[in-house]
C-alpha cells in the first residue's frame, strides 16, 4: 500500500517541535504489573492542551504561508484536536481559529477551547456528520482546514514524535500499546518505533462500539464514516479512519484487540483510584486490554500510550459510582 511518510519525516517533525510541546513521562505502573512484565504508561494526559494532539496541530500550523495564517485556520473535533489547534493557534499569532464539535461535546473540552482563543460551534449529532458540516463551513470562509487524521501526513509525523520518546527513554520497551480512533497516532508511532527498532510489536486497541480500524482493515475498504453503536465513554476515539493510516498500517500493525464498553470503564476506574491518574475514559482502553487480553497484548516491557487527559466531571463521578465487582 501507499507510503504517505517515513521516519526521518518524523525525526524531522520532532526537531520542528520539539521546543514547543513537553517530553511527557513514561512511568511504571503500580498496579498493573504482573508476574515477567512491566508496564509503563507514556502520559500524554500531562500534554499541553491535556492530549497528544498538539504534536500534530502544531507540526502542521506552524508551517502554513502567512496568506494562510492571515485567513484563518478551522477544524473539526471531538474535543482534544481541537484544544490543540486552539492552543498552537494562539501560539502561532493565527487570530482566526474556528473548532466545529459535535453536539454533546464534553464542556471541558469546548471551555478549554474559548480558553485559548478559538471560537466553537456545534454542528451535527456524531463526529462524522459534525465533520460533514463543519468541513463545508470552513470551506465557505476560505480558512485552512487543520486535518486531524486523514489526509495530513504532518499531523500524523508529529503524533508519530511520540514514538521516538518512548523509545527514547525507556530502550528496553519491546510492545507499544496505542488506542486506536482514525489511526494517524498508531500509524505515526508504528512508523518511527519499527525503524529504531524493527523487532518492536504495535498492539492497537478499538471500543466495541466503533472498531472502525479493523473492519476498514479485513474488508480492504477505507471507512472514512462509521457509526458509533450505542453510548461510548470514547468519544474522542471514535468514527471514521484516516486515507493514511489505511494505507500505511497493514505493514506496521502486529495486533488489533477490541474491548467493550464495560472494560474500558472499569480500567478507567481503575487508573482513577489505583493507578492515581487522572486520564480521560477513552484512553483507558490501552489499559482494559491489557487486563482482558495481556496474552495478546504479550511483551515483557509494554509502554502503554496514555492518549488524553480532558475529563469531564459528570463523566467521572458516574463512573467512579459503577460497581465492576473485583475488576474495577
Amino acid at each position: 500500500m501507499g507510503k504517505w511518510f517515513d521516519a526521518d519525516d518524523v525525526r524531522e517533525a520532532y526537531g520542528h517541535i520539539r521546543d514547543h510541546v513537553r517530553r511527557t513521562p513514561l512511568e511504571e505502573a503500580v498496579y498493573l504489573n504482573g508476574g515477567d512484565t512491566r508496564y509503563f504508561f507514556k502520559l500524554e494526559s500531562q500534554q499541553i492542551g491535556k492530549s497528544f494532539k498538539i504534536r500534530g496541530a502544531y507540526n502542521t500550523m506552524s508551517r502554513l504561508s502567512d496568506r494562510e495564517r492571515r485567513h484563518g485556520v478551522g477544524t473539526v473535533s471531538t474535543g482534544n484536536h481541537g484544544v490543540a489547534v486552539a492552543y498552537a493557534a494562539r501560539e502561532l499569532g493565527i487570530r482566526d481559529c474556528m473548532v466545529v464539535v459535535p453536539m454533546g461535546t464534553p464542556h471541558s473540552k469546548t471551555d478549554r477551547i474559548r480558553y485559548y482563543g478559538a471560537r466553537s460551534m456545534m454542528l451535527g449529532s456524531d463526529y462524522d456528520d459534525s465533520i460533514t458540516l463543519g468541513i463545508n463551513y470552513i470551506d465557505r470562509n476560505e480558512m485552512f482546514f487543520v486535518d486531524p487524521y486523514e489526509y495530513d501526513p504532518r499531523v500524523y509525523c508529529g503524533q508519530g514524535t511520540i514514538g521516538l520518546e518512548v523509545l527514547e527513554q525507556n530502550p528496553e520497551v519491546d510492545t507499544i500499546v496505542v488506542p486506536v480512533g482514525g489511526g494517524g497516532l498508531i500509524t505515526g508511532i508504528a512508523t518511527i518505533a519499527k525503524a529504531m527498532r524493527p523487532d518492536v510489536r504495535i498492539v492497537g486497541v478499538q471500543t466495541s462500539a466503533c472498531p472502525a480500524m479493523l473492519q476498514s482493515l479485513r474488508d480492504g475498504v477505507c471507512y472514512n464514516r462509521y457509526p458509533t453503536s450505542g453510548r461510548t465513554v470514547c468519544e474522542a476515539i471514535v468514527g471514521g479512519v484516516g486515507q493514511i493510516a489505511f494505507d500505511m498500517l497493514p505493514d506496521l500493525l502486529d495486533q488489533m484487540i477490541i474491548v467493550s464498553e464495560r472494560s474500558i470503564r472499569s480500567a478507567f476506574k481503575f487508573m482513577v483510584s489505583r493507578e492515581q491518574l487522572s486520564i480521560e475514559p477513552g484512553s483507558a482502553m490501552v489499559v482494559a486490554a491489557v487486563r482482558e487480553h495481556a496474552e495478546l497484548v504479550g511483551g515483557r516491557n509494554v509502554a502503554l500510550v496514555i492518549s488524553g487527559g480532558n475529563l469531564d466531571a459528570d463523566v467521572l463521578s458516574a463512573i467512579l459510582e459503577e460497581d465492576f465487582g473485583d475488576e474495577g
